[in-house]
């Protein structure tokens, strides 16, 4: 599963969804592959990704990096991560996360995420930095698929 979150209203918190709908938008994905606009469900979602194997979440990492740098987290360092996020839907997904281990059912989770330039405006579009880094973040989801031995087709 890919799944895309992030709060479309807030600019740059918008970047997962973003990122989602052009691997929709752009690709055709083996069955076994779900895409999934997560929007700010976080805790809601436990339904979704409790059913998840392999679970690729795409969202803004708040990592006191330059705005537009890359990350890629995965493991033990997801939990410390999320915590210092500053919005409620990463706080969330961790919940969510951390029920799925409850359940026996948590999947093998890597998050990959965008220093964000801006997440308190209200404003609907990404900011023209972040933006420039939707294309290169949906090669590095790609490259994860890849690695999960799954290969999305090009619409094209």
């Amino acid at each position: 599963m890919v799944l895309g979150v992030g709060n479309i209203l807030y600019s740059d918190d918008g970047f997962g969804i973003k990122v989602v709908e052009q691997l929709e938008k752009n690709y055709v994905f083996p069955d076994h592959v779900t895409i999934v606009d997560g929007g700010v469900l976080g805790i809601n979602l436990l339904g979704v990704i409790s059913h998840a194997r392999k679970l690729i979440v795409v969202d803004t990492i708040l990592n006191k990096s330059n705005p537009g740098d890359l990350h890629r987290i995965e493991g033990d360092e997801i939990p410390n991560r999320i915590l210092g996020k500053n919005s409620m839907h990463q706080v969330d997904l961790l919940e969510a996360l951390t029920l799925c281990r409850l359940m026996g059912n948590i999947p093998d989770t890597v998050i990959l995420g965008v220093e964000p330039e801006n997440i308190e405006t209200l404003n609907p579009g990404l900011t023209p930095l972040i933006a420039a880094q939707v294309e290169p973040m949906v090669q590095l989801v790609l490259q994860e698929l890849r690695n999960l031995k799954v290969m999305p087709k090009p619409i094209n």
